[in-house]
């Protein structure tokens, strides 16, 4: 039986360049792909049709002589010899078109044996808002992957060497072939090395790395925010193959202060006084990060009225001027009265005259505008 032009088996002009080529027969080898089409010998015989015109139409030798000689330019050539574990076969053919898909396929593979760097590790740090502020040196212990002393990272017990992997023969893959499928993976004896220790070192095991614990003095500089992460180059993972550490990057967290809320480079804190000195005006201490100051409260302060003390907050990290301390005035209802003391206030409410907004301004206020409200309702 006469064999077709294999440009006519792939759907393709003379012409066509090795992308439409390749194109072309990675659709026909899906559609006609004996596991796709159980016990379809015509199936198959497609699948073997379009796998020779592919080996050759994509050989620039082959397909020079095929357009010169026709079928008799290549026969002899790998052509016609396809199922075999030659270069020419279409398992090889399969493996290079789907390789993206299974795994194998050549082009961009990684050296194995080429110097990698390190990961990078993360500490988080939780810090009071006082050291966060002022700045401050603190000790950490951070467990991580060094360098072994022993084999100086080679992996191998000194005096001994390593060997090409028996298994892959150096390349770090093997190719396992199930059905038409080329699979390439990783190669289990040397993980992708290409090379074999026969002698592992005694105190890494081979890996060349070794799990240690280490204490890191970390400068904190001031004015440090949540979010904020301070760098440590070169502390992180070691490297592989001779390649630089990673680093270690500590993520700072403030802690909750019983005093103060922080907002950016601004503080904010709550100042209870009595309604004495809320009507009468005074002069109260208020804390803040550097001590004790005065704050003179004005009469008839109402409460959450703002006091702003400049340069009581915080300096940024990355510069400018320091922020405010805002301080929130909350008046705090008194308690526990005693009767005469519960006298003495009934007898200052009845001296404000009862409804008289003069005194009660927002109070008197609001109610006007309840009793608004539910007569507009009426109408």
């Amino acid at each position: 039986m006469s064999k077709r032009d294999f440009y006519e088996v792939l759907g393709v002009e003379r012409g066509a360049d090795p992308k439409d080529i390749k194109k072309a027969y990675r659709r026909l080898a899906q559609k006609y792909h004996p596991d796709r089409n159980p016990g379809d010998d015509t199936s198959a015989e497609k699948f073997r049709e379009v796998s020779e015109a592919y080996e050759v139409l994509t050989d620039s030798e082959k397909r020079a002589a095929y357009d010169q000689f026709g079928h008799a330019g290549v026969d002899g050539q790998g052509g016609g010899g396809f199922g075999g574990a030659g270069a020419g076969g279409f398992s090889d053919i399969f493996g290079d078109v789907f390789g993206d898909i299974f795994g194998g396929g050549g082009g961009g593979r990684r050296n194995p044996n080429a110097p990698q760097r390190g990961s990078d590790l993360r500490y988080n740090l939780e810090l009071d808002l006082e050291s966060a502020v002022a700045g401050t040196s603190v000790d950490i212990r951070v467990p991580r992957h060094v360098e072994c002393e022993r084999c100086d990272g080679d992996g191998a017990e000194p005096g001994s060497s390593k060997e090409t992997c028996p298994t892959c023969h150096g390349h770090g893959q093997v190719r396992m072939q199930q059905g038409f499928f080329a699979v390439q993976q990783t190669c289990p004896t040397c993980h992708g090395s290409g090379q074999h220790i026969k002698v592992p070192c005694h105190k890494c095991h081979g890996e060349g790395r070794v799990r240690e614990t280490r204490t890191l003095s970390v400068k904190i500089p001031a004015g440090v925010d949540s979010g904020d992460r301070i760098r440590l180059n070169g502390e992180g993972e070691a490297g592989v193959n001779g390649g630089p550490p990673g680093d270690l990057y500590v993520q700072v967290a403030i802690k909750p202060h019983h005093i103060f809320e922080r907002e950016g480079r601004h503080l904010q804190c709550e100042v209870p006084i009595n309604f004495i000195d809320a009507a009468l005006g005074g002069e109260l201490e208020v804390p803040t990060l550097d001590g004790r100051v005065k704050l003179k409260i004005p009469a008839e302060t109402q409460t959450g009225k703002l006091f702003r003390l400049r340069g009581k907050g915080v300096k940024p990290v990355r510069g400018g001027p320091a922020g405010d301390l805002l301080c929130r005035v909350v008046i705090e209802t008194p308690v526990k009265l005693s009767d005469e003391q519960k006298d003495l206030l009934r007898q200052f409410q009845d001296s404000l005259g009862g409804a008289n907004s003069q005194h009660s301004p927002k109070k008197s206020s609001f109610f006007d505008g309840v009793k608004k409200f539910f007569e507009d309702m009426k109408i």
